[in-house]
């Protein structure tokens, strides 16, 4: 109860706008923008910086994590963008198409129209588990090509094979597993009538893990021949080499979503712009600070600090090793 009332202060705190763009297929993606306009440290509206948040799996602007940020953001004078995933904040689905963190399209469209939207502003991005997998995988397929000065990931799943199997032992299947699957398909449920057009949805809403239902759906809508291909181009660890701007990334050792054995220490190593932070505990999205832990996290504060550094520093960031 009391988590729920943070977020609601947080949600009103916010005082977020809502955006729809339009995608390259006839869809739409919805924004979520806190402007900002009380700002002392960056009163012009044409410079101050902007930070683009990108939810996990299932999440959109309303989770409590997106919120610390928005309100850490503000603190810092900072204008924030949430981009909420085909389907998932209440707005129309208007092509079958949802999201998956191997396709980056609709991530290059919401950076280009913030870039169009405020050209003069630097921009930085943070991306909390499937969000931040999407926005490794933004990264290591652009290169320099990007107008992003930083990035932060969250919680990631750097192989997903690994992330899949962890969540398949018998108690990690029941506790996490099971839900996640059934939130996946309460979201395609909802879109039934566009959806099943193209696909069985019926059979989709039979599946009992994420790995059936991505094999049932997923990887389907996407175009792989199999799901083990979707599953290879869904893994950022195969782009860390050619990510070529400041990333860092904060894992729990204890985290079941992102198993330690998998997270890649080796990788970073041999990136200069990559840096890997991994706490004893935390579990995923957790990293709560205290005996009594009730206001901000370890994530918030890192969050803050390397926005803070991206934004003030921004060329001197470049060798996080």
């Amino acid at each position: 109860c009391v988590l729920n009332e943070t977020n609601k202060y947080l949600w009103r705190l916010a005082r977020l706008c809502s955006e729809l763009i339009k995608a390259a297929d006839g869809g739409q993606i919805s924004l979520d923008w806190f402007d900002n306009d009380d700002s002392l440290s960056h009163p012009d509206p044409a410079t101050r910086p902007t930070v683009l948040l990108l939810p996990g799996l299932t999440g959109t602007s309303r989770e409590s994590y997106i919120l610390h940020m928005v309100q850490q953001s503000r603190d810092l004078g900072y204008r924030c963008v949430v981009f909420n995933n085909r389907g998932v904040s209440g707005e129309t689905l208007l092509t079958p198409r949802t999201y998956c963190a191997a396709n980056t399209e609709d991530l290059e469209t919401v950076i280009e129209h913030i870039q169009r939207t405020h050209e003069a502003a630097p921009v930085m991005a943070a991306g909390v588990s499937m969000g931040g997998m999407m926005l490794a995988n933004y990264l290591g397929r652009k290169g320099r090509k990007t107008c992003l000065k930083g990035v932060v990931v969250f919680s990631a799943g750097w192989d997903v094979f690994e992330c899949t199997a962890s969540l398949e032992k018998p108690l990690d299947r029941f506790l996490f597993n099971s839900y996640l699957t059934s939130c996946l398909q309460a979201s395609v449920d909802r879109h039934r009538p566009v959806l099943e057009k193209c696909y069985d949805i019926d059979h989709v809403m039979k599946a009992k893990t994420i790995r059936e239902f991505d094999e049932r759906f997923t990887s389907i809508m996407f175009g792989y021949s199999s799901n083990d291909d979707y599953y290879h181009d869904a893994s950022p660890v195969h782009r860390l080499k050619s990510v070529q701007v400041p990333m860092l990334c904060l894992n729990a050792a204890d985290d079941v979503f992102s198993p330690s054995h998998a997270i890649p220490v080796e990788a970073v190593k041999q990136n200069p712009n990559l840096a890997l932070l991994i706490t004893c505990h935390g579990g995923h999205i957790g990293f709560l600070e205290g005996l009594w832990p009730r206001q901000s996290t370890y994530m918030d504060r890192v969050f803050k600090q390397f926005a803070k550094a991206v934004i003030e520093q921004g060329t001197g960031l470049q060798d996080l090793s």
